[in-house]
């Protein structure tokens, strides 16, 4: 029989015939692991992490020492270690780095190399993985704009080795999570998405509680501390050489230009375990409000709390500042946190209004339209080369994208306007490419627009994007002539997926 810590363990066996019982005990860890022991599966029962008063934060501190017999009880987070190297739990993670592709760490791996790479070198990682000799690689550090422009998000990029040890052991500390983080939290969370965190504010509105606490933690990704993290990862995980590799990967360091800084704070975004890691990080907080009967929604780092009145709101935002930057050692961003109308905020990109009967509805925050309108200036540029099918074809994969994300807006006349607006900048970009008067009013005689307009168009000295918006060039590049082009709508779109 294979030892199940060969590279067999991940990758499928050349010969389907070889091995008994390794297809049948996809448990299987390593070679002790043949007895038999059955497959640790976590309890629900698991006491709430945290308390607003001081003496519910000495138990806490209490579960989180780590002088307890880490590898005898049978909770839920006990033997970690061999459900994280499971032979299915390997192969599900394999598949998800696969999946998800992305760019190449400081080794210069990609994911197409994995494979082969894992096949001839996976006996010796498992082995200094399960000696406690194996050493994360720094994380390629990239920056990115952020989606309002104002500064870079910076993200850090692990090997692909790395990613696929952090999936693996993200994958079964969401087991041992999942039931113990609270409802209200939404963001990278297994069977949850953003939409249902605006229609869980929305409905708070509806409520009558129509002031917002907007919390925004400064550079959250970037501050957050290792000793206070792993406090609260052992309160459920009770696996030490689980907690250790954790631990290793938060003090990886990170590459800048070929050289290696240490990370004394932070959990890099960019890796399989950032997110979650937050969400242990943050649940502290949840917990807090929890108790404290506010109703709030959060997606990761972004947290809004909604109360009655303004003053309620500044006693809350107080508060909570008070939790956030003593308890966690996080800090609060004094220019992006505010009280204030939940119409005046923007929450994952939408915001809120008030129908004529007082009915709070969704729509499209300002900043999220600014950026699809900046979007579209770039892709249909009237300088832009290429064939105008091309252009075309990459505004409706953006359009199409963009649309499935912001249906849930109660604005289809947003949507029109849009489509307008663009096919204006359409013509505008065929009619500068006609470049010469009698190309302009040939194409215009072509396209059904009589001689006499087609030459006084043809003719005019207005600029492109006056033009552009006149009868003649209208009536020729008109709505049916973009939708035979392949031009998709917005507003269409919006209707299909409404009624769907």
């Amino acid at each position: 029989m294979r030892w199940q810590g060969s590279a067999e363990a991940i990758l499928p066996c050349p010969s389907a015939g070889e091995g008994p019982n390794i297809e049948k005990d996809e448990n299987l860890s390593t070679a002790r692991d043949e007895q038999g022991r059955q497959k640790i599966t976590p309890k629900r029962g698991e006491p709430s992490l945290v308390a607003a008063s001081e003496a519910r934060q000495g138990q806490v501190s209490a579960e989180a020492s780590p002088g307890v017999n880490e590898r005898t009880s049978d909770g839920g987070g006990q033997n970690v270690w061999d459900r994280v190297f499971a032979r299915a739990n390997l192969f599900q993670a394999l598949e998800r780095v696969e999946k998800n592709g992305g760019a190449p760490g400081v080794d210069g791996m990609t994911v197409d190399e994995l494979r082969p790479y894992l096949q001839a070198h996976w006996l010796d990682i498992r082995a200094r993985l399960d000696a406690g000799h194996y050493r994360p690689q720094p994380v390629r550090r990239v920056a990115i704009p952020k989606p309002d422009g104002k500064g870079e998000r910076l993200l850090g990029i692990p090997t692909v080795v790395d990613r696929l040890i952090q999936q693996a052991i993200a994958q079964v500390l969401t087991s041992l999570y999942e039931p113990r983080f609270s409802p209200q939290s939404y963001g990278f969370r297994p069977g949850r998405k953003a939409h249902e965190a605006v229609v869980c504010a929305q409905g708070y509105i509806r409520e009558g509680y129509t002031w917002e606490v907007d919390l925004d933690l400064e550079k959250f990704f970037d501050r957050v501390n290792h000793d206070k993290l792993m406090a609260r990862v052992r309160r459920v995980v009770k696996d030490t050489r689980v907690n250790q590799l954790i631990h290793r990967y938060l003090v990886s360091g990170v590459m800048v230009n070929g050289v290696v800084f240490d990370s004394g704070e932070g959990t890099p975004q960019g890796g399989p375990l950032s997110p979650l890691l937050a969400n242990i990080m943050l649940d502290d907080l949840d917990k807090a409000l929890e108790e404290r009967g506010h109703r709030f929604v959060r997606y990761a780092d972004d947290c809004n709390i909604y109360v009655r009145s303004k003053r309620a709101g500044e006693r809350v935002m107080a508060g909570v500042r008070r939790f956030v930057e003593g308890r966690l050692s996080l800090k609060v961003n004094e220019q992006k946190s505010a009280v204030d109308r939940p119409g005046k905020r923007k929450f994952l990109g939408f915001s809120f209004f008030q129908r004529k009967k007082g009915e709070p509805a969704c729509r499209v925050a300002p900043q999220a339209l600014a950026r699809l309108k900046t979007k579209l200036r770039n892709l249909t540029h009237r300088t832009t080369h290429g064939p105008v099918e091309e252009i075309i074809r990459h505004i409706n994969e953006y359009t199409m994208g963009w649309m499935g994300y912001f249906r849930l807006a109660d604005t289809p006349s947003v949507f029109q306007e849009i489509d307008e607006w663009l096919r204006r900048r359409l013509r505008q970009l065929v009619w500068k490419r006609w470049k010469h008067p009698k190309t302009r009013k040939r194409n215009l005689e072509a396209l059904g627009v009589p001689p006499s307009t087609a030459h006084e168009a043809a003719s005019s000295g207005k600029g492109y994007w006056r033009l552009a918006a006149s009868p003649p060039v209208q009536q020729a590049l008109s709505n049916a002539y973009w939708r035979r082009q392949g031009l998709r709508s917005l507003h269409e779109r919006y209707c299909q997926l409404r009624t769907t």
